[in-house]
């Protein structure tokens, strides 16, 4: 990255680091810090891994559910260089385009890997609507957060379908010949117009894909995908039954850990500083600070962000940093990914 995105994301991080201290300030405990016990820690570890897991086997069954021979240690650290790079970027931005960079470097063909980020987005949608759906019906008639998910799956799948429908109209009409003249405004000249022809039949090559996909293996994927949502949402639910036996397990009670946690990760695309710049300890605060009892609620804001956002920093610099950061290099020769919306894996 540019030395400019690299301030922009300190400063982020600071701010985020800033605020975090604040929160803690506010809500500190009379008696003191908690501790949580260590089989809580083990739990939490164990949900990280079978997230990460069930979403790096979501990426290989639907890439070998079109024919992609892709192996499970290059989807996993697809999963992880898409962490790292959401982690450092403004609105995750540089998601996509670590993730095609690595496929790019295991021999992935260049329309293979729009094929994976296609078919990884849209698992990620339907599973998603799935999840909250359901819950929207466990938890129906239970506070604000109810309609407010409701609310972010509509938005979410009305942004990822629209910008579906937009690229699949223009990759039937204008997938080759001149640019139109509607993209001169647009800055689309015969250089970048041939770019984006090219994302067009990709594109329609990936949809056109889906219909000769083996449905038993498109459907190993689809649970894996569900899977992963649910593990995302299951470690603040963790962390506060586990580190607080006597809080009582209701639906009433449990509806906000679920709720308010799933819209705070996918909320948080639209904010554009990196990590989210404090906008997710704030909300996080604003949300939950009656739900989650005052003697655990600091140890629980800390902890679920440790296991939700910085042990992802952790792992994905480790494993696929160096790609993320090829991926991320202003001006690089590599090509990066035609498909870059908003995501939370």
């Amino acid at each position: 990255m540019s030395w400019k995105r690299w301030l922009l994301t300190a400063l982020s991080f600071t701010a985020m680091l800033g605020i975090s201290a604040w929160v803690v300030s506010r809500h500190w405990p009379t008696g003191g810090m908690p501790w949580l016990a260590w089989p809580v820690h083990a739990a939490a570890l164990a949900t990280v891994t079978a997230e990460i897991v069930t979403r790096a086997l979501k990426i290989q069954a639907s890439a070998r559910a079109c024919g992609i021979p892709l192996a499970f240690g290059t989807a996993l650290r697809v999963c992880l260089a898409g962490d790292f790079a959401a982690a450092i970027t403004p609105a995750r931005s540089g998601a996509e385009p670590s993730r095609f960079l690595v496929l790019a470097e295991s021999g992935t063909g260049p329309a293979q890997r729009v094929l994976v980020l296609f078919l990884e987005l849209f698992l990620e949608m339907w599973s998603l609507v799935l999840v909250c759906t359901v819950l929207a019906v466990l938890f129906r008639g239970r506070g604000a957060s109810t309609s407010g998910l409701l609310a972010l799956v509509g938005g979410y799948s009305t942004f990822v379908l629209g910008a579906g429908a937009v690229g699949w109209f223009l990759s039937r009409r204008n997938a080759h010949g001149p640019p139109p003249r509607w993209a001169a405004p647009l800055r689309l000249h015969a250089a970048r117009w041939r770019a984006v022809q090219r994302t067009l039949r990709a594109l329609r090559g990936a949809v056109q894909s889906l219909r000769t996909a083996n449905p038993v293996l498109m459907g190993l994927a689809f649970g894996g995908s569900v899977l992963h949502v649910c593990f995302k949402v299951a470690t603040l639910p963790m962390l506060v039954f586990l580190g607080d036996p006597a809080f009582a397990l209701t639906m009433d009670s449990l509806a906000p850990l679920v709720l308010w946690p799933l819209a705070l990760f996918y909320g948080g695309v639209v904010v554009p500083a990196p990590g989210g710049g404090g906008f997710i300890e704030g909300a996080f605060a604003a949300t939950l600070s009656n739900a989650i009892p005052a003697g655990i609620f600091v140890a629980a804001l800390l902890w679920w962000r440790f296991y939700t956002f910085y042990l992802y920093i952790l792992i994905g610099g480790l494993a696929a940093g160096d790609a993320a950061l090829r991926a991320l290099r202003p001006r690089d020769a590599t090509p990066l990914s035609p498909i870059s919306p908003p995501t939370a894996s």
